[in-house]
């Protein structure tokens, strides 16, 4: 059984910086794309980035490009979003999703195991 468990929102001071974490099992992480969503109440899941099954390409949402960092550690089956100069627009519910297969994709539709979530707050 898949499973992504996602760790490491919390409530940050505008300008502040959090790191989210991914925990996989139950598949051959090495495998498979990995990404990051989001989504705000009232609001689609949207797209913040992605990282290929080595980690030598990443591919970023213009929102977060340059404050944001994929990256990911097959060796522990995870994945990390590093978030810097955070504003409030960029609170919401992060969730990881996992794609089997090589293409960076940004659509929800593409992927095909998803966590749970972990809520990101930040104070103006």
């Amino acid at each position: 059984q898949v499973q992504l468990v996602e760790s490491g929102g919390g409530l940050v001071q505008a300008g502040g910086s959090l790191r989210l974490s991914c925990a996989a099992s139950g598949l051959t992480f090495s495998s498979y794309a990995m990404g990051w969503f989001r989504q705000a109440p009232g609001k689609e899941r949207e797209f913040v980035a992605a990282i290929t099954w080595s980690g030598s390409s990443t591919y970023y949402a213009d929102s977060v490009k340059g404050r944001f960092t994929i990256s990911r550690d097959n060796a522990k089956n995870r994945m990390f979003l590093q978030m810097n100069s955070l504003t409030p627009e960029d609170a919401a519910v992060y969730f990881c999703a996992a794609r089997q297969g090589t293409a960076l994709l940004a659509t929800p539709e593409s992927y095909d195991y998803w966590g749970q979530g972990t809520q990101v707050t930040v104070s103006s």
